[in-house]
Order: C-alpha cells, then sequence, then structure tokens
C-alpha cells in the first residue's frame, strides 16, 4: 500500500497508457467489420459492392473511390430513399481516415443495411494503396 501511496503518478501514466494502447482495439469494434483496400477492391468486382462516400462535397470533389457515390454525412438521412435501392448490395462505406464512416454505418443499420462495410483508413488508405481515385 505504501509503494501505490509513493508512485500514485507512475501508476496513473501506466494505467493511461495503457488504455491508449487498448484505444484502437475498442475503437475498432465499433462502425461494424472493417475491409481493408485490398479486401475492398475484390468485394467491388467480384460482389458489385456499392461505395459511398460520407465526406463533405468539396472534400469528394478533391478526389474519389471511382464510381463512388457521394452522400456527406450530415445529409445521409435524408438521402436515404435514394440509396434504398442498394440494400440488397455489399455497401463500402468511407470518409478520409475511417472516423465520420462509422456514424453512416450505423445510421445505414438502423434503416435496413445489412451488408455495410468500414474501408479502414478510409480514402487516405486507398491512396496510400496506390488504388484509382477519381476527380
Amino acid at each position: 500500500m505504501e509503494f501505490v501511496q509513493n508512485n500514485l503518478l507512475l501508476i496513473a501514466v501506466a494505467f493511461v497508457s495503457g488504455a491508449m494502447l487498448l484505444w484502437p482495439l475498442v475503437r475498432r469494434g465499433a462502425g461494424g467489420p472493417w475491409l481493408t483496400t485490398l479486401q475492398a477492391t475484390h468485394m467491388i468486382n467480384r460482389d458489385d459492392a456499392v461505395v459511398i462516400d460520407v465526406r463533405d462535397a468539396a472534400e469528394y470533389a478533391k478526389g474519389h473511390i471511382l464510381g463512388a457515390r457521394s452522400a456527406p454525412l450530415p445529409d445521409l438521412e435524408r438521402r436515404l430513399a435514394e440509396l434504398a435501392k442498394f440494400k440488397a448490395r455489399p455497401v463500402i462505406v468511407h470518409c478520409e481516415q475511417g472516423s465520420r464512416s462509422s456514424n453512416a454505418i450505423d445510421i445505414l443499420r438502423r434503416n435496413g443495411f445489412a451488408n455495410v462495410y468500414n474501408l479502414a483508413g478510409g480514402l487516405a488508405a486507398w491512396q496510400q494503396a496506390g488504388l484509382p481515385v477519381e476527380k
């Protein structure tokens, strides 16, 4: 007990650093199943998956995955009617780095999309893998 009292700051730092190491694992579980860029390209080519880009219009205009449909996160719920025709197909959702797409996946799942996936690393990972982007 004396050790804990004398080294409270050290114990707090150890606890915080351990939590920071576990955070990516906890976060990865959120937002549904994640796909690598390789898995995503296979799903697009073999299963006719639909790619939905949830970044804002300006980001989308700078460059996006070939054939991706723009549905900015703030507008996603209003645009569900036009996306409803894709409910039976696999849907790959992405943003710049994968953070906004988790929220989009929650919205899509609540509205009947069962086959929804998150692109790990978002557009940044797609570009880093040297995959095609259109403007």
